[in-house]
Formats: C-alpha cells, structure tokens, sequence
C-alpha cells in the first residue's frame, strides 16, 4: 500500500490540498494499523472539475472503447484480487475466506456482467419518426458505505464507465484501503485521465462537498437512510438525480408448508453472514405462532453453528463487527430486547467467552417479539435475529410491511405458486423465493426509505443516463 496519504485526481496520485489524518482501526484488535489522509471541499473542487473536462471527449467514446476499457479493468481486477480480500479482512473484519470468495469476489461478478450488458444495451432506438437516446448524465458522485465495500464501488464505477460518464468516488473513511487498490487497479487498466477520481473524506464534509456541488450532476449513495436524507438535502439546491441505496429491517416469512429445519438453518447463517452487516439481510423471521417451540430450538441450533472468531483462523465464520460505534449500538438493541420482553433464545450482550478484545459479538436470537419492539424496528446491523410468530397468512404479510424500510424481503414456501402470491403482497425491491442463488442482472435497490433508483445490470446504466428525444429524427 502506497497511497494513504494521497487521493487519485485526473490520472494522478496527488496530496490533498486540505489535509488531516485519519485512523484506520482494525476491528479484530481495536487499533489503529494506519492512517489516511482525508480532504476537503477544495479537494472535491478540485477533483470534479478533472471529471468535468474529461467528460465531453469520454463521452463520445464509442461502445467499443468502453468495453476494451471494461475489459480491462477485469484483467486488473482480477491480479489484485488477494490484497483486496487480505485488506478488507485487515480494515473492516471479514474473515479471509468469506472476503475472498465473497466480498472481493462480487468485483468480478459485477465487471464481468457490465461488460455482458454493456455489449447490447439499447442506447438509441426510434419510435415512430421520434429517436430515444440515452446519453450520460454527466459528472456522477459515488459515496460507498463500509459494510460491503469493493461491492459498491465497482456496481457504481462500472455502470458509470459503461454509459460514459466522469466521476469522483469517496469510498468510506471507515474501510477506505480497498478504494486504494481499486483506484490503482484503474489507473493500470489505462482508464483516461479525469474519467475516474477518488478523494478520501469524511461524509460530513467531502459527502456533504460532493452532494451540494453545481458540477456534479447526479449523486448515487449507499449507506444509512439518515446519511441518504442528509445527501438529498444538500444535493436538492442543485436539482441533481440522487439514487440511493439505503437502509432495511427485511423480512423472512416461512409459510406452514416449509420444511422448517432448513428454512430455519438457512435463515440464521444467512441472517449471520458478514457479522449481520448486511443491509438486506432476512432480520425479521415470521413464523407460525403454533411452530414458534420448534423453530427457537432449529434456530438456536442454527446460531451454535456460527464460530465468531479471529479473521484468518479458517474456522471461523463470522469476524468482528467493524467499529466501536457500531459494536456499542448493537449492544444498545440488544439490550433494549431484552429490556422490552422479548424471549433471549440465545447469545445476548458483551463478547463472546473466548474474545476479550475486538468488536466481536455473541450470535444472538430472539423469540416472542412484537412488530412494535425497538429490536423489529431498527436496523441493527449485527449479527441479531428476531423471531415474529403470526396466526395466518394475512397477519403475516401485514406485519412484514409494516416498517418504513424495503429493501428487501424473503419468502419460504414448499409450493411454488403460494410463495409467488405471497411474493406479489411484498413492498420491497427485492424478493426472495426460497433461498435463491444470487443474480447481477437483478434490478437492486428499495422501496419507502430504503431508497430510490436500481443499481446492477442494465439498470444501472438506466440510472446513469439522462433521456432524449429527438423529434423528427426520421420524419419523410
């Protein structure tokens, strides 16, 4: 690593015109293994018009350039695949099998599929003498979150890249490392200079920078429903696109007809995974009221199977949470369920008995909660399962929307038609049939506060392209 003190501006590394320095804490031992510089509104300035005067030539590239360049950054990608895994195990906790098969793997999912769509993606098209065209939008700002952090940067830049846009990345204080080699990556790849910048920042002030610029003309943002409001407030003076990718509290409705052993399992270690962290993770587990006994003792099973553990023990399946803040509110819900009558099936506050150091957290189930309880209203963000019981169908889609979020649902169900009706009753951007493989092309993103617009595949390219028509294009 060669550039933590440095941002990447017009095909340059370069020193931040307003520097300080920030920590970067590694979450397995709570201490500091470097620092990084973050910047400063004039960092941003400085950044965006770079982005600004490379986009006229970038975007008039043709379809061809743009995959050659695409193609390329695969290639790239894919050399640097291990110091990205080994670094996000190091800078936010995941344990180095689950960053290199998981996280660092999405990179190349998301690379390999922008260049699948970008081959025919239909920018031009006539409808009656009128032509459609979709044309970049312009200037694009990216702000990625730290719980899946090379996942959002590369379905933000690739898209962004593929449609012809310029941008300026701040990827998140939090977990920042990774944006390093990425930005290096492109660099090696030979992507124009000014195409792709990076400042390193925090959201406070480089975000809030990017979000109210005049330059920049459309924000995409993944992280917190409270930091999304604050983006589309300062980017609201502007009038510029916002797409955001917020927060969830999904829910997991398992019909009477499931097999309950692996319907339960598969909900708990998928609830799990990445320590929780997870914005779509399936939080909210329905189940029948009559089938309540059964699936506390799969679920608690399910939870024992779960091995918190240091990163690069191979055994282990779930890391550290990422932070102190984030470790002392999951502690806070915790809490609050116990404290508010819900059943403590297993886990419950403080560390596991084996850790004494690290932001480490007990794999933790609740049973007999109630919709109206703090720990089924609040994103948590950790390892947490809450159990909901429901006397019928209705009650329990009712329940399941009943939360300002919808990023996300889940539905289990042996008949294949009863889950696609119950499918249909879901207001959320995503809905899971059966514990699915996952899929690129699908359309990502929210209903209510978990956002707005649709990040993988075409979509986003749909989100990064403004619409014209011309009228009389081909009139007789």
């Amino acid at each position: 690593m060669q550039h933590e003190r440095q941002h990447y501006v017009n095909g340059q590394w370069v020193d931040p015109l307003q520097p300080s320095l920030v920590d970067v804490v590694n979450p397995s031992t709570e201490e500091a293994f470097t620092q990084i510089a973050v910047g400063g509104p004039k960092d941003v300035d400085r950044a965006v018009a770079a982005a600004k005067a490379a986009f006229p030539s970038f975007s008039r590239t043709s379809r061809k350039d743009r995959l050659d360049l695409l193609r390329a950054i695969l290639s790239e990608y894919n050399k640097r695949k291990q110091d990205i895994a080994e670094t996000l195990s190091q800078e936010m906790g995941a344990p180095l099998k689950f960053a290199l098969e998981r996280q660092a793997a999405t990179g190349t999912g998301h690379l390999t599929r922008m260049i699948q769509v970008l081959e025919t993606y239909p920018f031009e098209g006539v409808e009656g003498t009128t032509l459609i065209a979709r044309e970049p939008i312009g200037v694009v700002g990216l702000i990625t979150p730290w719980n899946w952090p090379i996942n959002q940067i590369v379905c933000k830049v690739a898209p962004g890249i593929a449609s012809g846009c310029t941008m300026v990345l701040k990827p998140s204080e939090v977990a920042p490392l990774n944006a390093i080699i990425w930005s290096e990556v492109l660099h090696a790849a030979g992507v124009p200079a000014g195409v792709y910048n990076m400042v390193q920042g925090e959201g406070a002030v480089v975000g809030e920078a990017m979000s109210s610029h005049p330059d920049i003309d459309m924000m995409s943002f993944t992280g917190s429903t409270r930091a999304g409001i604050l983006v589309a407030k300062a980017a609201a003076t502007t009038v510029k696109r916002v797409c955001q990718e917020l927060g969830g509290k999904s829910a997991n409705i398992l019909l009477p007809d499931v097999d309950f052993q692996t319907a339960v399992t598969k909900g708990v270690l998928g609830m799990m995974g990445n320590s929780g962290q997870s914005c779509n993770a399936p939080t909210r587990m329905f189940v029948p009221a009559d089938r309540q006994d059964e699936v506390k003792a799969i679920a608690k099973a399910a939870a024992a199977r779960v091995v918190v553990g240091h990163v690069d023990d191979p055994n282990t399946t779930i890391g550290p949470v990422v932070s102190e803040v984030q470790f002392n509110k999951i502690q806070r819900l915790i809490q609050a369920g116990i404290d508010e009558g819900a059943e403590l099936v297993c886990g419950g506050p403080g560390r596991p008995e084996s850790l004494n150091r690290g932001y480490f957290v007990r794999p933790t189930v609740f049973a007999n909660v109630r919709n109206d309880m703090t720990i089924a209203r609040e994103e948590i963000f950790g390892p947490v399962l809450s159990i909901l019981p429901y006397k019928d169908e209705a009650e329990a889609i009712r329940l399941a929307n009943d939360t300002v979020y919808g990023l996300a649902a889940y539905v289990q169900s042996a008949d294949l038609q009863h889950a696609r009706r119950v499918a249909a009753e879901m207001r959320a951007g995503n809905v899971f049939v059966n514990y699915p493989a996952g899929d690129t092309a699908a359309p990502f993103g929210g209903y209510k506060q978990s956002g707005n617009g649709r990040e993988y595949g075409k979509w986003a390219i749909d989100d990064f392209t403004e619409i014209k028509a011309v009228i009389g294009y081909d009139a007789a």
